[in-house]
C-alpha cells in the first residue's frame, strides 16, 4: 500500500511514517500543502493522511483537489479539533475518514488499512498461484511444504504480482507500489528482492521474468481457457 502523509509538524510526520513503514507500507511525506499537492499529482496513492492546518495550500483545498481528480485515493483527515462541526466540515469536503489528534497509533493503522481496501479493486481473501497461498489480512505466505517467512518488501512484491492476475508488472511499478520516494529508480533492489523471493519460495518457480518488461506470475485460469 502506498501512503502519503501531509503534515507540517515534522516530528509527528516522521513518527507516523516510521510506524506505517514498520507495518509494511510504502510511505512518502510532505510538510506543506503545496508539496502534498505536487506529490499527489504525480503518484497514485492508496491513502493520503492529510492535516487540515497546513502552510501554503490548506488541507481543505488539497482535499477538494484530490476528490476532484477522480482517483480512487482515500483521504484520512487529521486535525487537532475533535468537535462535531469540524468532523462534519472535513467529511463534507470529501474526506473518507476523520481522526482527531492526539490519536492511538493502532487505531490509525486500522483506519488506514480499512481505507486502503476501499482504494483498490476488491481482492479475494487469499491470493494463490499453484501451491502458493498469500493471505493479505494475516500477512502470511504458505507453500505446500508449510509457511514461508518473507521480509516486508518480499511480501509486498509477491502480493503485487499475485494481484496482477497474470499481467506483467514492471520493475518501475513494483518500485512505486512497494517502496517509496526515497528508493533510487536506478537501483537493483527490485531484481535482488525478486531473486531472494524466488529462493524462499523454492521450486518449481512461479515468478517469470519477461525480458524488457518486468515480472509476472502466470494465472492458471488463463491457461485453462
Amino acid at each position: 500500500m502506498r501512503i502519503l502523509v501531509v503534515e507540517d509538524e515534522e516530528p509527528l510526520a516522521d513518527a507516523i511514517a516510521r510506524g506505517l513503514r514498520r507495518e509494511g507500507m510504502a510511505v512518502d511525506v510532505a510538510l506543506t500543502g503545496d508539496d502534498g499537492h505536487e506529490k499527489s499529482s504525480v503518484t497514485r496513492y492508496d491513502v493520503i493522511l492529510l492535516d487540515r492546518d497546513l502552510p501554503g495550500m490548506s488541507g481543505d483545498e488539497l482535499c477538494r483537489e484530490i476528490v476532484a481528480s477522480g482517483e480512487l485515493t482515500r483521504v484520512l483527515m487529521l486535525t487537532a479539533s475533535s468537535s462535531v462541526s469540524d468532523r462534519v466540515d472535513g467529511l463534507s469536503l470529501g474526506a473518507d475518514d476523520y481522526l482527531a489528534k492526539p490519536f492511538a497509533f493502532p487505531e490509525l493503522v486500522a483506519r488506514v488499512r480499512a481505507l486502503g481496501r476501499r482504494a483498490t479493486p476488491a481482492a479475494p481473501p487469499l491470493l494463490t498461484a499453484a501451491d502458493v497461498e498469500l493471505d493479505p489480512a494475516k500477512r502470511t505466505v504458505r507453500r505446500a511444504a508449510g509457511p514461508v517467512e518473507l521480509t516486508r518488501k518480499e511480501f509486498g512484491v509477491l502480493e503485487v504480482l499475485l494481484s496482477a492476475a497474470g499481467s506483467v508488472v514492471s520493475s518501475e511499478e513494483l518500485l512505486e507500489r512497494v517502496w517509496d520516494e526515497n528508493a533510487d529508480p536506478f537501483t537493483t533492489t527490485v531484481r535482488v528482492t525478486v531473486m531472494t523471493l524466488r529462493k524462499k519460495l523454492g521450486e518449481p518457480g512461479i515468478i517469470e521474468t519477461v525480458v524488457g518488461s518486468g515480472y509476472r506470475v502466470p494465472d492458471p485460469a488463463a491457461g485453462a481457457e
